[in-house]
């Protein structure tokens, strides 16, 4: 299903708003959206809410041969899914142009800027290593799918826990969580990415869009991050120039922003945490309010019984008595009734253009109406004196007289039409033609 095109109205609106600095959801230009973080009853599952961007992180793992040439580091793998449960426009099975581009910057974001110690994931060199698998679901598309993503990507890798191993000789043992307590991935940095949208060419910049504000930018200026301040990525798409003042405009306003996300994922991963060593409720269902999904809960308030009766007489006494006059029904004929006054009938009116129509013929079918009832007089006599006179182009049809209390009767006549009344006026001038030719 293809993406539904904006008009030419709401794409006015909606930079005519970004240059008076206004947006739809009431942020100021370098505001971002609400960001909610919930964890789920396995280590390594979140889901990350940047307003109704919704994306799902699950992080898993298995041991597995290294690679060639790199026979002593682990094996990071990220996949980034966009199901049509977010959009309809994307369409599934298949990889597109938004897909790949997607996943080449969050690798680049997280796995070339060496955020996790790949080495400390090998467990036998050149044998055993650790493969950590990343994926990504969204959920809900609401615009800035890179940024909910790669922070529902560090926050996953944050909150993984992996099994413990021994090694003895040859032998592996891997150990289960009830045996051991697993063990969490050891992590230098968490980089994110802030995302800057340019509109007119470079002449206005808003931070975090939403997925009408994508619609109509002219380009994206994408920047990863850490909170030490030190750039990790950077990707500029969209085929505008920047200056090197925006750019560097745009980096410090990223420096502030990946701070206070970083200290927001920090509080997150401690208040997990400390629920779970208390061994209080955690897990999706916890995060959702109570009685959210199905209804809304309301307070019980107390009303007052006691004095209904009176107060229902005092109504009663105080509003005006009703009307004596009762219409009576009117008895038009057997089976039909009116009551009260009724709108003038209105059936059989003729309109302007047919009593144009009319007048104009009036003068022809006044001759033919003539002819008609004369051939037709005997079946006026059995029905009644205003019996209806029916005009046709067909030789012979059925007439049926409906008369009340009475039996309908089939009476065959036969109607005279338009052209066997002119006919016989053109033979005699033919004969006449014939014999003057003939003198």
């Amino acid at each position: 299903m293809k993406e539904t095109p904006l008009s030419n109205c709401e794409r006015r609106f909606l930079l005519r708003a970004i240059e008076e600095k206004k947006r739809l959801d009431g942020r100021q230009t370098y505001d971002y959206r609400n960001i909610k973080i919930s964890f789920g009853t396995d280590y390594g599952c979140c889901t990350v809410e940047l307003g109704k961007t919704r994306v799902l992180g699950q992080v898993s793992c298995e041991l597995v041969s290294p690679k060639l040439n790199r026979a002593t580091e682990g094996i990071l793998f990220f996949n980034l899914e966009l199901s049509q449960m977010a959009a309809p426009a994307f369409e599934p099975g298949r990889q597109s142009d938004l897909l790949v581009k997607l996943n080449r910057l969050l690798e680049r974001c997280l796995r070339n800027s060496k955020c996790i110690d790949t080495e400390s994931l090998c467990v036998v060199a050149g044998e055993k290593v650790w493969q950590i698998r990343v994926d990504l679901h969204l959920l809900n598309h609401d615009g800035n799918i890179i940024d909910a993503a790669s922070i529902a990507a560090i926050v996953a890798l944050c909150h993984f826990r992996r099994p413990d191993v021994s090694v003895q000789g040859d032998e592996v043992t891997l150990y289960t969580l009830e045996e051991r307590d697993p063990v969490p991935l050891s992590i230098h940095h968490m980089p994110i990415c802030v995302s800057f949208a340019f509109f007119q060419q470079g002449t206005y910049l808003l931070v975090d869009p939403n997925e009408r504000e994508e619609r109509v930018m002219d380009g994206l200026l994408v920047i990863a991050m850490n909170k030490h301040r030190e750039i990790c990525t950077i990707q500029s798409s969209g085929g505008i120039m920047l200056l090197k003042d925006q750019v560097l405009r745009c980096s410090k306003i990223a420096g502030v922003k990946v701070a206070e996300i970083t200290e927001l994922i920090q509080k997150a991963l401690a208040n997990d945490q400390k629920v779970r060593k208390e061994g209080g409720k955690f897990g999706f269902a916890e995060s959702i309010a109570n009685q959210r999904i199905t209804a809304f809960r309301m307070e019980k308030a107390p009303i007052d019984t006691s004095d209904v009766e009176e107060k229902a007489e005092e109504i009663i006494s105080e509003a005006e008595p009703p009307s004596e006059v009762v219409s009576k029904p009117v008895l038009w004929t057997p089976g039909t009734a009116q009551i009260g006054e009724g709108i003038e009938n209105s059936w059989g009116d003729l309109e302007d253009s047919e009593k144009e129509d009319e007048d104009e013929g009036g003068s022809d079918e006044a001759i033919i109406l003539d002819s008609i009832k004369m051939d037709t007089g005997e079946v006026s006599n059995i029905g009644s004196q205003d019996a209806p006179i029916v005009l046709s182009d067909s030789e012979e049809e059925e007439m049926i007289i409906l008369e009340p209390d009475k039996n309908p009767k089939k009476i065959r006549t036969q109607t005279i039409s338009a052209t066997q009344v002119k006919a016989p006026s053109k033979k005699p001038v033919k004969k006449r033609k014939k014999k003057r030719a003939a003198n």
